[in-house]
């Protein structure tokens, strides 16, 4: 073979070769990011024609489906959502008409649509293959979802609950919440996006940032147990007013203790013991063990990341901050004040990992996805995300929170014949001598064989703790799910 036509059959094979690469790049390798580019609608409108798969919940109750209506030039499948408000947060929306998705509908969108890649979608196109959406079966249990939200009374606040062994959400309540039923009519979307004081359309679980209060010291008593630096049964001074950053630090109500041990300090959650033993762990101990639990990254959760924000210390301009900064007061921050602000899935997150031996699994809303005909097509397994403390440690906060719950901050969730190991948090809010807090509890049951863990959070309440507002409503959900 002559150089010439060589040198023409290479040139053909490589123009051929890139040709391939550039379209595999937009069909294959590209598609996922273009169907979650908000500003490409042609797989949404695309989608009024495809009947989206059913959203139900753990035992079958239907939360989302695709009924068929008739339009100006023909029919298109609109969403309906039959519990209407109840599972408006993490189920979402999907407004096709106007291009808009939210929560599992967005975040399980291909599933939803049956869509694979734009390569298979042309294929089945060109097999006469009609597409239709598969079923997505959630974690989440639905009279539990009830009891949650009956429980925080119109409340403004936030309730997940956690299965520590496997992730599944099985509660996941923001109060207030909307109808997604509502969303259809783009005047009524417009009126909840305005309503900034009750702000409906945030969802508090994953979005809401609140300072945690006495609840964060399951954070800082882990660490210094893990470390090695302290045990369960070190001593120090509990004397109100102790000096901490430079400023008298105060224990509620001004109680001195005198010299207690970490068992007695958790209890009755003693400020200046933590603040004390944070300040001798140092920044750069409590910024690893932060890290460990999730804190300063989006949580790992089935959900849209626009949807989710990351727990840690925040500066003046709302904007992360490292704890090892300047601006940090270590000692505050190890008791939930300072600047730092959480989500109540990261703290969910928390004592999770703790009921869990040690090891921080996957949170996840999805089951599993069963195609039209009723197979099974995928199937979220357990996975672990990080593992945060020894089996050891969690042992000993466990034995520590226990004693929270038998007799000290948080009596009031004790259920008869159930254990429960919890942290109670009460964070001053509002303008100084407002009487506002934010009340915070966080715990898992049964303590001996952990099988939820969970958070409550209510926002700006009147005087009210821990242990006297965000316990009971726990203890509802804890009836709920363990009954």
């Amino acid at each position: 073979m002559s150089v010439p036509i060589m040198r023409l059959f290479l040139a053909i094979v490589l123009l051929f070769v890139i040709l391939i690469a550039w379209t595999s790049r937009w069909s294959v390798f590209g598609a996922e990011a273009l169907r979650e580019n908000p500003l490409d609608k042609r797989p949404l409108f695309a989608g009024l024609q495809v009947k989206r798969g059913a959203i139900t919940a753990a035992g079958g109750e239907v939360l989302a489906k695709s009924v068929r209506v008739r339009r100006k030039g023909g029919s298109i499948y609109e969403r309906e959502y039959p519990t209407d408000s109840l599972f408006g947060h993490p189920v979402g929306y999907a407004n096709l008409l106007f291009g808009q998705l939210s929560g599992l509908e967005r975040s399980r969108n291909d599933e939803l649509t049956g869509t694979t890649s734009e390569l298979n979608s042309i294929v089945d196109q060109l097999q006469g293959k009609r597409r239709a959406g598969n079923t997505v079966v959630t974690t989440l249990d639905a009279d539990a979802q009830r009891v949650a939200t009956d429980a925080l009374g119109g409340q403004k606040g936030a309730i997940v609950a956690i299965e520590p062994k496997t992730g599944a959400v099985k509660t996941m309540v923001s109060s207030p919440g909307y109808d997604p039923n509502d969303v259809r009519d783009p005047d009524a979307l417009s009126a909840l996006n305005r309503d900034t004081e009750n702000a409906p359309l945030l969802d508090r679980v994953t979005q809401g940032t609140y300072p945690p209060g006495s609840t964060f010291k399951v954070v800082t008593a882990s660490a210094a147990i893990d470390s090695g630096q302290f045990t369960p049964d070190s001593v120090l001074n509990g004397d109100t007013g102790k000096v901490i950053s430079g400023t008298p630090l105060n224990n509620d109500s001004n109680v001195s203790y005198g010299d207690i041990d970490l068992r007695t300090a958790l209890k009755n959650s003693v400020n200046v013991v933590w603040a004390q033993v944070a300040e001798r762990l140092g920044k750069q101990t409590m910024a690893d063990y932060m890290d460990r639990f999730g804190f300063y990254r989006l949580p790992p959760l089935d959900y849209p990341k626009d949807q989710m924000i990351a727990s840690g210390e925040r500066g003046p301009n709302g904007r992360l901050i490292p704890v090892t900064s300047p601006l940090v007061d270590v000692g505050r921050m190890a008791i939930g004040q300072d600047k730092l602000t959480v989500t109540p899935l990261q703290m969910a997150m928390v004592v999770s990992a703790v009921a869990n031996g040690g090891k921080l699994m996957k949170p996840h809303l999805t089951d599993k996805v069963v195609d039209p005909d009723g197979r099974t097509v995928d199937t979220i397994e357990p996975e672990t995300w990080s593992e945060p403390i020894s089996s050891q440690t969690a042992a000993e906060m466990t034995t520590m929170m226990r004693s929270v719950v038998d007799d000290g901050t948080g009596t009031a969730v004790q259920i008869p014949g159930l254990d429960i190991a919890a942290k109670t948090g009460t964070a001053q809010v509002g303008a100084p001598g407002s009487g506002l807090t934010q009340p915070w509890f966080v715990a898992f049951a049964p303590a001996n064989d952990p099988q939820i863990a969970l958070a409550v959070t209510v926002e700006r309440s009147q005087g009210g703790s821990g242990g006297t507002v965000a316990a009971p409503i726990a203890r509802q959900v804890f009836e709920s799910l363990l009954r």
